[in-house]
């Protein structure tokens, strides 16, 4: 599954990095939703017209895990902005995210 969402007058600044991500998730397994769940919502909030997401479900397509190193399920991908970085879990903790994608600042954090 693909969600890419470039918006028009979004309200954002031209500044605003672009972000591909990569979220492997296992079916509809509990940790897999809630990590699809919190993702949809910090990119709707904070990334809207600024990011292309790609779901990709390990039951369908296995080798895709393989090929991006992944050795455990719910995984994001962030592929860009540079560094690549690898998020592992189901993301329930969404300041933590918000943080590691450096979309606030440490003091921003509660």
């Amino acid at each position: 599954m693909t969600e890419n969402t470039p918006e028009q007058g979004s309200g954002m600044s031209v500044e605003q990095p672009f972000f591909r991500l990569r979220l492997f998730v296992a079916g509809n397994e509990p940790n897999s939703t809630q990590a699809k769940a919190v993702l949809f919502r910090v990119c709707d909030k904070h990334l809207k017209g600024h990011y292309e997401l790609h779901i990709v479900d390990v039951f369908e397509d296995h080798q895709a895990a393989v090929a991006h190193q992944v050795v455990a399920i719910p995984t994001l991908i962030v592929e860009s902005p540079p560094p690549r970085r690898y998020i592992v879990g189901s993301l329930h903790d969404e300041d933590r995210l918000l943080f590691t994608l450096s979309l606030v600042k440490r003091e921003d954090r509660s």
